[in-house]
């Protein structure tokens, strides 16, 4: 523990796991994504679903995919600033953390992703799965994510 952990993260407000943790996660979707949201599917769970609205969690989440990190000013107009095609609704994701999102993008390229994280509370992270795989990184440090796909009639 450090004293970051302490304070909290620098940020745009109200909260360190309803708005700066939320844009934390939609930036590392993008950049696990690799390229620049066309559209976006954003499901709240939880304790996302009960508050994100008034805690920024929706705005930030798509500040997130539009390269804003949780301290950018801009995360409150983030609606405005898109001009890509996003969609929140809330669901439930059974056996999640309470500040869980899952995000189903594609990017301008076509590649798509889709990415279950949660907020743990202080701007901390937890990416639980990427495309169906379970996964457990937290993205504070460098992690190495290779996405292989197999040719069809190809032996290994």
């Amino acid at each position: 523990m450090n004293i970051f952990d302490i304070l909290g993260p620098v940020m745009v407000g109200p909260s360190s796991s309803h708005t700066a943790g939320a844009a934390r996660i939609g930036y590392i979707t993008r950049k696990l994504l690799g390229s620049r949201p066309k559209k976006a599917r954003i499901g709240l769970s939880g304790s996302f679903a009960a508050t994100g609205r008034g805690h920024g969690t929706d705005r930030a989440l798509v500040a997130g995919l539009l390269g804003m990190k949780p301290d950018d000013m801009r995360i409150p107009e983030s609606f405005a600033v898109a001009g890509q095609e996003f969609e929140i609704y809330n669901t439930q994701i059974k056996e999640a953390h309470p500040n869980t999102a899952l995000l189903d993008v594609e990017g301008v390229d076509g590649k798509t992703i889709v990415v279950q994280a949660s907020s743990l509370g202080g701007g901390r992270i937890m990416l639980n799965e990427l495309d169906g795989i379970t996964v457990n990184c937290t993205g504070s440090c460098p992690t190495l994510i290779i996405r292989n796909e197999d040719s069809p009639g190809q032996v290994a």
